[in-house]
């Protein structure tokens, strides 16, 4: 099918990587650290801040991708920050962190979803 993923675990690295790739639909937990625990120095606050940058710094591409949100389960009142918080920033969705087989079910559902409104229910990339 062409499709490609790119995998980051900082918010650095995934800056790297959208530098670097033409991103067809990101995913984009808001759990993510900006920078790795081994890197030494990290604050408290800035192991959030990686994923809320990331949406950021997608939607000021040229040609900003649809954006699924993985959102981690706490409380209401943060669920409701962080959900009106991504849709602000232009997220398609906003699912919880999968956890078991239909969590990823509903992962999937949300990325057909998106492919069909998006892309007409055909993968962007180059065919293969």
């Amino acid at each position: 099918m062409g499709v490609v993923s790119l995998r980051a675990g900082t918010g650095r690295e995934a800056s790297e990587v959208i530098r670097r790739n033409p991103i067809h639909i990101a995913i984009v937990d808001l759990g993510l650290p900006l920078e790795s625990k081994a890197a030494g120095s990290v604050a408290a606050s800035d192991a959030e801040e990686g994923g809320p940058r990331l949406l950021e710094i997608l939607r000021r591409q040229p040609q900003p991708p649809p954006t699924v949100v993985v959102k981690s389960s706490r409380t209401h009142r943060d669920d409701c920050r962080e959900i009106s918080a991504a849709l602000r920033a232009g997220a398609f969705a906003v699912v919880d962190r999968p956890r078991d087989v239909m969590d990823l079910e509903v992962m999937l559902e949300v990325m057909r979803r998106c492919l069909g409104r998006f892309y007409q229910g055909r993968w962007p990339g180059p065919a293969i």
